[in-house]
């Protein structure tokens, strides 16, 4: 573990955190299933929100600035994630993300379908449906054994098959952090001699890694805005590749997917990502993202808010092992700031003291969540996170499993 932060640092980290209201009144270690917005954050929404009712809600200028809103954000995000702007599209939530190249894909009878036993239930839902519906098969590599060692890249190898079309891999997965090499998979899929596209879930990647997707070569990238970057439920986006762009057509289609004639007769796609938007949304969460997305980025690079989110994930992680109570799904140091346990009754995980637990400490202004895959509970810490808050969270866990279990 690294040193904990300078009194200049913590100064500066102590003054950032006041922009967050739940940060004053909790101890908030739930960021991978929904990060808190910044005071700033919100009055960006009731500002634009504003705009559009002084502008008239339904008006030419309202629409000429949702074009350019739309415009800036798809800029922001792009720039974030190092890939041309024409590549992104706005959706609502990482399962629509996913849905888009998972409807769009031109499937026909026996081709395979290849992800993790790691994966979120609505997609491993929308595969199953596929599978009903065209006559596509599926299977399930297990990546869950590499948690504490192992070779992800090796399994998935070992699990492609001839007839393999694509791959939906996570790149952290949700309920143990692992981040996977999301760069060597992608190649390993190229290089088939039938190349596989890969698909990956990126719910717990973007506004937690550094990432570089023209470098990492994945297909599909489903992303949020709502978790690690701390901005707006609702909005999200999709990364498609420039290669993987005429692979896909889309399924939900709207005026913002289509170019029209003088008479507005429809007249094909849009050339780019915007072909996979649809129609209205709430205009006035893009001036939201954009805000948070900024905050991120005015405390730090993406580089340094990762390698802070690591060493308190791990400070963490190593806080757990002394708890007896507790043991950790991770033997190995965390690779992310998702740390998840067991809460142990006669040397068992038990699932109902999980949920006793967490209801007991969301009670008293702590706020953890409980997995079912595996059952268990799980901590999120984030740059924003205090050393003394990850510290008084593993005294708490003590203290609070003894009287529990007393």
């Amino acid at each position: 573990m690294h040193d904990s932060l300078t009194l200049t640092d913590l100064d500066r980290l102590t003054r950032h955190r006041q922009q967050f209201p739940a940060l004053e009144r909790s101890q908030y270690f739930n960021y991978g299933g929904q990060g808190p917005m910044a005071q700033a954050t919100l009055e960006a929404i009731f500002q634009a929100h504003q705009q559009i009712q002084t502008l008239g809600p339904f008006s030419q200028k309202v629409n000429q600035w949702v074009v350019t809103e739309a415009m800036q954000t798809r800029q922001t995000i792009a720039a974030e994630l190092n890939v041309p702007t024409s590549t992104i599209s706005l959706t609502e939530d990482v399962t629509l993300g996913c849905n888009i190249p998972l409807w769009g894909l031109p499937w026909q009878r026996g081709d395979h379908i290849l992800l993790s036993d790691c994966e979120h239930p609505g997609v491993v839902a929308a595969v199953q449906e596929i599978c009903r519906r065209y006559g596509v098969t599926y299977t399930v590599c297990p990546l869950m054994q590499t948690v504490n060692g192992g070779d992800p890249v090796a399994v998935i190898a070992d699990h492609l098959r001839p007839s393999t079309r694509l791959l939906i891999i996570s790149h952290i997965f949700w309920n143990t952090g692992q981040v996977l090499p999301l760069k060597a998979i992608t190649q390993l899929c190229h290089s088939q001699p039938s190349p596989v596209w890969v698909l990956a879930d990126a719910a717990q990647s973007v506004g937690c890694l550094p990432l570089d997707l023209t470098d990492l070569e994945v297909d599909f990238y489903a992303f949020t805005g709502h978790k690690w970057w701390c901005g707006p439920a609702g909005l999200a986006g999709l990364y498609v590749s420039p290669r993987a762009l005429e692979a896909i057509q889309p399924t939900f289609i709207g005026w913002r997917s289509i170019t029209t004639d003088a008479s507005g007769n429809p007249t094909g796609w849009k050339p780019d990502g915007q072909r996979f938007e649809v129609a209205t949304s709430d205009y006035a969460l893009l001036a939201g993202l954009r805000t948070a997305i900024a905050l991120q980025s005015a405390w730090g690079t993406p580089g340094q808010r990762y390698q802070r989110l690591c060493q308190l994930g791990q400070r963490l992680w190593h806080g757990l092992a002394q708890v007896p109570q507790i043991r950790r799904v991770r033997q190995t140091r965390p690779d992310s700031g998702l740390v998840s346990f067991w809460v142990l009754q006669k040397g068992e995980p038990s699932p109902p003291l999980h949920h006793q637990l967490v209801e007991r400490l969301e009670a008293e202004g702590t706020f953890l969540r409980t997995l079912l895959m595996p059952h268990c509970v799980r901590a999120c810490v984030h740059y924003l996170t205090l050393e003394a808050e990850v510290d008084q969270l593993v005294e708490t866990l003590g203290h609070t499993l003894a009287q529990m279990q007393a």
